[in-house]
């Protein structure tokens, strides 16, 4: 292993996403730079499918920058276009172009390396590249992103090896299943996203849903929030989560989220903004494809002739058949060339392969998440979480691009509190 010879770095952040970006802009902006590791929007790009659209408006799509003119509707305008209102979803392909623009202007000296090992060592953190580089850092700020989350039902993961079921993750173009029949699992945002893609893209998509309804927002009334009228506003208030007092205040609040008790704060991350899907995709599902609800998976099987044209790689004869049991008790049967396990993500340390195992062990956890103090720091002094892994303790928000500015200015001031061991104040 070769080994720099720097002394002891500041921060390293790991991610080029939304949250790494804007966790490295802001500690920029304290005079502290930071090594920042990754491929600009990779994974925005390598797993998300294209024609997606964000489910977050136009509004609270910005990444956080402190003052710098780094909003999105800065990059419409910097391209010479409208700045967009909320009545008009973004495409996911402009918000890639406008993280890389963002990374362009606020976090230039992005390193497109991989970080495959990082290591306690001598207070230190050893950070360790792909390339075989090793250094000494200071603190470490850890924004993967969705990637190492990617969730699917343990009795599903054979038919993964099998290469019969997937994640959406895994796909970024849905095009490659065109012609096939599409067993879709899920009702959330990803699931009924997916299916209306691979039904445009010439694909049979069937959804296979636990709930006994479909869900779907409401559009926005107005292109501005501030447009609406005042009872409506009084009534339910506007919020980067969508309009509601309690939405608000997962929105304004994730400090106070943390002191909830743990079953309190579980039962909020799986309930508030639950599998629903954008009021723009309703049009796109309704009677476009089955829909099969209220059913329950009892489990599923490889089909040796379920239509012939096999998994995602599109060879062989297998497919999958699922196994389910509807609402009134009796069961069916459905068979596919293939399973999009559309299950969301599921935090789990154990899955951060980068983290060196006697490291991943010192970190004290809630369920599989990390255990984060008030500023986002693990249990593991100056090792710390962006994005969906702080979502266990700060709240939904932690899961948008609108939380970018929480988690960046806690983490940059606790950066900058250590390296001058002055005291943070906490309001």
């Amino acid at each position: 292993m070769n080994s720099t010879d720097h002394s002891q770095l500041p921060v390293t952040v790991v991610g080029a996403g939304p949250y790494g970006l804007a966790v490295a802009a802001h500690l920029r902006a304290r005079g502290i730079e930071p090594q920042v590791f990754g491929e600009p929007m990779e994974s925005w790009r390598e797993r998300m499918p294209r024609g997606m659209y964000l489910k977050s408006t136009p509004s609270a799509s910005s990444i956080s920058a402190p003052g710098e003119r780094c909003r999105l509707a800065d990059f419409r305008a910097d391209e010479g276009r409208p700045s967009g209102q909320d009545q008009h979803p973004v495409p996911i392909e402009e918000f890639i172009n406008y993280g890389q623009w963002f990374q362009r202007r606020c976090v230039p000296a992005v390193r497109r390396e991989r970080v495959r090992r990082i290591a306690r060592e001598d207070g230190a953190f050893q950070v360790t590249l792909e390339s075989g580089e090793s250094y000494a850092s200071a603190q470490v700020v850890l924004a993967t992103g969705l990637g190492p989350y990617a969730h699917v039902p343990e009795p599903l993961r054979p038919l993964v090896g099998r290469g019969t079921a997937s994640h959406p993750a895994d796909h970024p173009d849905l095009a490659v299943f065109a012609g096939r029949r599409i067993a879709v699992l899920g009702a959330g945002q990803s699931a009924l996203e997916s299916a209306a893609l691979l039904h445009e893209a010439g694909a049979r998509p069937v959804l296979v849903a636990r709930t006994g309804e479909l869900l779907f927002g409401d559009p926005p009334a107005t292109d501005d929030p501030a447009d609406r009228p005042l009872p409506l506003r009084l009534a339910k208030p506007a919020s980067p989560l969508g309009p509601g007092w309690s939405l608000l205040a997962f929105a304004k609040a994730p400090a106070a989220y943390r002191h909830l008790p743990d079953p309190t704060r579980e039962h909020f991350l799986r309930t508030v903004l639950g599998p629903s899907g954008a009021w723009w995709l309703r049009d796109r599902v309704a009677d476009r494809f089955p829909q099969l609800t209220d059913r329950t998976v009892l489990g599923a099987d490889g089909a040796e002739h379920a239509g012939g044209t096999g998994g995602a790689g599109g060879t062989g004869g297998a497919g999958v058949r699922l196994r389910l049991r509807r609402a009134d008790g009796g069961d069916e049967v459905v068979e596919a060339d293939h399973l999009l396990c559309a299950t969301g993500y599921r935090v789990d340390l154990d899955r951060l392969a980068l983290l060196d195992p006697p490291l991943s062990r010192a970190l004290a956890r809630q369920g599989t998440a990390p255990r984060l103090s008030a500023d986002l720091e693990s249990s593991v002094s100056g090792l710390y979480f962006a994005g969906l892994s702080a979502a266990a303790s700060f709240g939904p928000v932690l899961r948008f691009v609108c939380g970018t500015g929480f988690a960046a200015r806690r983490i940059a001031a606790a950066v900058a509190a250590a390296r001058t061991g002055s005291p943070l104040p906490r309001s």
